[in-house]
């Protein structure tokens, strides 16, 4: 099968990533309450230490958010959202590695990206119309993330489709096509494996992804410790699914996902290696 979407390099203000080859985000959540990793970085320096190994480990960008928004999550203030967020990424920044801003709230974006957020990760899909004119105010790409409703404390109850990846297609692409036509530069689409999607719902996309990355934009695909590897496999503790995870994002790869978001980069480094070398 061939590689969807080689050759395309998405422009990160100042980087170039080149996605010839599949490209590993490191997940920073400086949460609470994520569901794997909440709490293990509570502080500037516990976070730049994280970013800092997984950089060593071979991420290509990091991922920082503040806010979770597994199903059922509590909302979170845009204030108390900055507050945990942007003095990470202006630490990050230092780095010399691209760094996603995590938000679905403009005014979370609005101050990342003036700091210097190389590429922003809505995972509300760019349903406020205000994420869109930031982003092509500052020229950075988009991941565009479908979820059925941007409420997490909902989005489980509209977990209902006729056909999923039909109806995932078709969201994102008339919100990346509303994107570029309003100026933002390059977009990425990430099908949002788990929000509002049941198990069936999430392989079915897995399945299929390939009719996703047909649509001609980069595709990210986010599994990464996520209940749909625990049900397939029975291991209850996230961050025990490693092998499932690495499995499923393989899986992705083979049909045409170019970014993979995960918690553990080197295990996913060294999948990567060994495809990249049968496939060379």
């Amino acid at each position: 099968m061939p590689p969807y979407n080689a050759g395309v390099k998405l422009e990160l203000r100042g980087h170039t990533l080149d996605l010839e080859r599949p490209r590993l985000m490191g997940v920073l959540n400086v949460t609470p309450d994520s569901f794997s990793d909440g709490g293990r970085y509570p502080s500037v320096e516990a976070a730049l230490a994280r970013a800092r190994t997984m950089q060593a480990e071979g991420a290509d960008l990091i991922d920082v958010g503040g806010e979770s928004t597994r199903p059922g999550a509590a909302p979170v203030s845009p204030d108390e959202e900055k507050r945990r967020v942007l003095p990470v990424l202006e630490a990050l920044l230092e780095l010399g590695i691209p760094v996603s801003i995590d938000t679905r709230k403009p005014e979370v974006a609005a101050e990342a990206l003036a700091l210097g957020a190389h590429l922003l990760n809505d995972v509300g899909g760019l349903r406020d119309g205000r994420m869109v004119r930031l982003a092509a105010e500052y020229g950075v790409p988009v991941v565009i993330m479908h979820s059925p409703v941007n409420d997490p404390q909902t989005m489980m109850q509209h977990a209902r489709y006729d056909d999923v990846v039909r109806e995932v297609a078709g969201f994102l692409r008339h919100q990346a096509e509303g994107a570029l036509a309003a100026g933002v530069p390059a977009v990425v689409l990430d099908p949002g494996f788990g929000f509002g999607k049941r198990l069936e719902h999430n392989l079915e996309l897995l399945r299929r992804l390939d009719e996703l990355a047909s649509l001609g934009h980069p595709v990210l695909a986010g599994l990464s410790r996520k209940r749909t590897i625990g049900e397939l496999t029975g291991v209850d503790a996230p961050e025990r699914r490693v092998c499932g995870s690495v499995a499923a994002h393989l899986a992705a790869v083979a049909r045409g996902a170019r970014i993979l978001r995960v918690h553990d980069v080197a295990a996913h480094a060294q999948a990567l290696a060994v495809w990249n070398g049968v496939e060379a």
